[in-house]
């Protein structure tokens, strides 16, 4: 079983950066979208940004024009890079990761935390 973990989280000061990235256990073949999600306390979990294979990406709404995502290989398949980072970015982010056989693989979360 592929496990994704991911890496890059802390703590940061409301305006810094940082830059997840996930690893997968072994290489993932057949990707086809990928994402990254968070949950804060007492909410739901929400999707942060998505990128299929072409290229397309998607942002959330609150993210837009801070954060980029980007793909990269069947190993270490997607990164999440976050600029100006504001309070209400704290959460555990995950990453997620769907197959052509409509296979969701999930990591286990990082914590961020934006506050001074």
């Amino acid at each position: 079983q592929v496990q994704l973990v991911e890496s890059g989280g802390g703590l940061v000061q409301p305006g810094g950066s940082l830059r997840l990235s996930c690893a997968a256990s072994r290489s993932i073949f057949g990707i086809v979208a990928m994402g990254w999600y968070r949950q804060a306390p007492g909410k739901q979990r929400e999707l942060v940004a998505s990128i299929i294979i072409g290229g397309t990406t998607n942002y959330a709404d609150s993210v837009k024009g801070r954060f980029t995502i980007s793909g990269d290989n069947a190993k270490n398949p997607v990164h999440l890079q976050m600029n100006s980072l504001k309070p209400e970015d704290t959460a555990v982010y995950y990453c997620h990761v769907r197959t052509s056989t409509g296979y969701d693989y999930w990591g286990q979360g990082t914590q961020v935390t934006v506050s001074s």
